[in-house]
This record gives structure tokens, sequence and C-alpha cells, in this order.
């Protein structure tokens, strides 16, 4: 027998009429509702709190747009009653200390807030003269690292192989490229297969160091080219590593990366104004800090 999945804001649409909640039915059949018990741009209160008319008509059109027939009197009725039970919840949660009480509901209020103080920021598209000016004061922001195209000897250290011998292998296999010897020959005699093999073009740092780990692409930078390393100790094993090409630092025209300043401009015009409106909210709240947490 499968298993019935419920969909809550559906299920909220069918509540009312359960519930027996008058007030959408008196609104919708046309009965007259004294005027002085709704605020303007209201279309029912529930313990003095507006349900809006612009919510209500918003409902109405997302409803509408999953249905192949128009919606009639009963469906305007649900969706009024979905509405005030949303209301009715929302207040059951203030009264239950949610607000306070609840990482979730916390987090969802304030992601909200957030959203609205940083909306207009947002909005806004940086002028010209300001993407050239941001530009010209952060160019090292957009910066293309250098790329390298290296190749490695691993030699693991597992169960069956200690890290004394490892090492050993590492350091010969070192010796015998110095020598010049082959490269291929040298791994297919002293080398281990890599769990991902290195690309045969040029790459960045972070990609290099999603291959072989920070340690051995922090002595990356510092080998010269054609120079085999001396073994490199990672969590794997040993690394015997030699750089063929290096690419040295690209510092791209404004042409390149507009798409790219304008993003991050726009981004610390959101953390502006943000952090304006928390400022202006501590300068108008009265907060008192414990000694423990000083």
């Amino acid at each position: 027998m499968g298993v019935t999945r419920t969909n809550r804001p559906r299920l909220l649409l069918g509540l009312g009429a359960a519930l027996g909640l008058a007030l959408a039915a008196i609104d919708l059949v046309g009965v007259p509702r004294a005027s002085s018990t709704l605020t303007e741009g209201a279309i029912a209160t529930v313990d003095g709190v507006p349900v809006q008319v612009v919510d209500y008509e918003r409902a109405l059109t997302a409803l509408a747009a999953d249905r192949r027939t128009p919606l009639d009197a009963a469906d305007r009725s649900r969706v009024l009653d979905r509405l005030i039970d949303e209301e009715l919840l929302v207040q059951k949660g203030l009264d239950l200390g949610l607000v306070r009480r609840d990482r979730r509901v916390r987090a969802d209020i304030v992601a909200s807030v957030v959203e609205s103080v940083v909306a207009e920021a947002a909005t806004r598209e940086p002028s010209e003269a300001e993407v050239q000016d941001f530009f010209a004061q952060h160019q090292d922001l957009f910066a293309r690292p250098g790329r390298v195209r290296v190749r490695q000897i691993l030699v693991r250290v597992t169960a069956s192989t200690s890290d004394e011998s490892a090492r050993e292998r590492a350091l010969t296999a070192a010796q015998r490229l110095r020598a010049g010897e082959e490269f291929a020959a040298v791994t297919s005699t002293l080398g281990d297969a890599p769990i991902a093999e290195l690309p045969a073009g040029k790459i960045d740092p972070s990609t290099l160091r999603e291959y072989l780990g920070p340690t051995v692409a922090r002595a990356v930078d510092e080998l010269a080219l054609g120079a085999p390393s001396d073994p490199i100790r990672s969590s794997a094993g040993y690394h015997v590593v030699e750089v063929l090409e290096r690419e040295p630092d690209h510092a791209p025209a404004l042409a390149e990366v507009a798409s790219e300043v304008r993003a991050e401009l726009r981004r610390r015009n959101e953390d502006d104004a943000l952090r304006a409106y928390v400022n202006d909210l501590r300068r108008e709240s009265a907060i008192h800090v414990g000694e423990t947490a000083k």
C-alpha cells in the first residue's frame, strides 16, 4: 500500500470549512460587513490583525494558475480560510514563543529582514564611473593566478609499504630523473598509480591543491622548471614533482572582468546597507553585555 504525501498548504485550503470560519463565507457571498471592523487594504481581521487584500489576491492568482477552470465562490472561500488559518497559526506560534526558542523560525526571520534591507542596494546597478573607480582600487581581487604544468611520481605509504621504504623509493626516483632517465621509465619502475591522474595541461593553484594536496602544492611554488623535487610527504605517500611549464599571474583589463566587478560592487553595497541598518538598530536599542562576555 503506497504512502500518501500531504501538501500542507493545500491541506490548509480545506481546513476552513471544517473549522466553520464564518468570516470568509460572509465576505464572499456578499453579506454586508461593517466597514469599521476592517482597516484599509484588509479583507479580514484575526484578533485585530488584518488579512491583507493583496495577500488574498496573490493567493487567488497562484491557485488560478494551477487550475484549468475558473475559480468559484467555494474556491475563494477556501483561499481566505487558508489565510485566516495561517494567521491563527502565526499568532499561536508567537504566543508559544517560537520566535525566541525555535532556531529555524529565528533564522527565517533574520533572513527575511536582511533580504528586505538589502533589496534596494541589490537592484541598484552601479554606474560606469563607480565600476571603474572600484576596479582601479581593487585590481588585485580580479587578478588571475598563474598556472603550471606538472608531472609527478607517487610512492604510496600503505599497510604493506612502510614510510621509510616508500621514501627511499621516492628518493631513488628523484635521483634517476636528475641523472637523465626517462620519466615514464622511472614511473613504471618505482611509482604507484595515483587516485586521479594530473591534467595534461596547465592548471591553476586551486586545481593543483585538489590533486596533490596543500603541502605538495606549496612546494611546487618553489620549484625551478625541469628540476625534479626531493620527496614530498603527503597523506597518500611521497611525491616527486617536476614543473614543466609556468605561466605568470595575469592582471586582466576591466573589459575582461566587468561583470565580476559589478557583481562584487553590488555585493559590497548590500553589505554596507545591512551594516548601516544594524548599526542604526544598535544605536536605538538598549544593549547590556554581561561581565563574563567581556
